[in-house]
Parts: structure tokens; sequence; C-alpha cells
């Protein structure tokens, strides 16, 4: 893993679980061929490392929708989007 990556990936996504979630789901998304949004530093550039390029370099981000912790929460208001 590239810890310059990861640095400037936490800088961009300060919440780790989120981060883990996010980089975890591109990975996925890479290792089923979707092709990366950054170009890898070589061809034998991990996954990992791809996906924390991509939000290193702001191409990959994050949002999350929350509600009152009194107020009931469907499934529709909880989202992660990529």
């Amino acid at each position: 893993m590239n810890t310059n990556y990861l640095e400037s990936a936490k800088e961009r996504i300060p919440s780790i679980p989120l981060l883990i979630n996010v980089i975890s789901r591109r990975v996925k998304q890479i290792n089923q061929g979707q092709r990366p949004l950054v170009k890898p530093d070589s061809l034998s550039m991990p996954p990992m490392d791809i996906a924390l390029k991509e939000v290193a370099e702001g191409k990959l981000t994050a949002e999350m929708a929350f509600t009152a912790v009194d107020e009931e929460v469907t499934a529709d208001e909880r989202f992660i989007s990529l």
C-alpha cells in the first residue's frame, strides 16, 4: 500500500470507517473490470493503490446523509454515494 496516497486520501475523507468502505467498494469495482478514474503509476499497481489515488486526487468522493436521532430512519434516508 502506498502510504503517500493513504495520507492524502485521509485528508480528503477524514472518517476512517467511511474511507475504508469507499476504498473497499471501489476495489471491488476495479476488480470486476471497471476502468480506473486515474492513470495507474505502473501496469502492476494494486487496485487498492488505484482507489487511494482516486480519492487523493479528488476523483472519488463520498457523502453521507444524517437525520435526527429521535426520528425514525428509513432505508431511503441512509445512503453512501460513490
